[in-house]
């Protein structure tokens, strides 16, 4: 059993006969009243994400979880099929357990949480940031930058991100997982 000082983003917990997952989490001490928790928590099972609180010392069930590297194949409908990097073992995943299924390129190592329990599959953690192509967008307008103006770019995985108006098709961009949004222009 662990407690709500124990809380941090990627923690697995039993709550309500589900298991969550930490999205994000927020300490708050009032001025007047105890101290509690705000917290953002992913169902494994179904992907659907929650909000709760939890008061200052609560008693927290935590799952004991396994982290392993998988290499991402293909994606079959709303299945990802993966390898195991060290034994070569594949499993496929469904769509609600990817946190960012649209920056998830075929090649792409991910750590992948288990079930210290049963063994079963509970999330798919991406890397912080992907480097992806960008395979259209409109040209820019030369003369207005002004302003921190973006544009959509549709990326080699067919996601969309808001990227500079510098950025052209055929450039690289650094893409950070967690918001899916631009970071940096990538030279070879």
């Amino acid at each position: 059993m662990a407690s709500t000082s124990d809380i941090r983003k990627g923690l697995c917990i039993r709550y309500n006969h589900d298991i969550f997952k930490i999205v994000e989490f927020l300490h708050v001490k009032p001025g007047k009243g105890p101290a509690f928790v705000r917290t953002k928590l992913k169902s494994v099972t179904t992907g659907k994400v929650i909000d709760n609180t939890f008061s200052a010392g609560h008693k927290i069930d935590d799952v004991r979880v396994e982290t392993r590297s998988y290499q991402f194949l293909y994606a079959e409908g709303t299945t990802y099929h993966f390898m195991n990097t060290d034994d070569y073992n594949q499993i496929t995943l469904e769509e609600s357990s990817l946190d960012a299924p649209g920056l998830l390129k075929e090649g792409e190592v991910v750590t992948i949480l288990f079930n210290t329990e049963d063994s079963l599959p509970l999330s798919v953690d991406m890397p912080a940031s992907v480097i992806l192509e960008v395979t259209y967008t409109e040209p820019g307008v030369k003369g207005n930058t002004a302003t921190n103006a973006t544009k959509p770019a549709k990326v080699e995985t067919g996601a969309e991100v808001n990227v500079p108006l510098f950025i052209n098709e055929g450039d690289k961009i650094k893409v950070d997982t967690e918001k899916g949004s631009y970071m940096e222009r990538v030279k070879e």
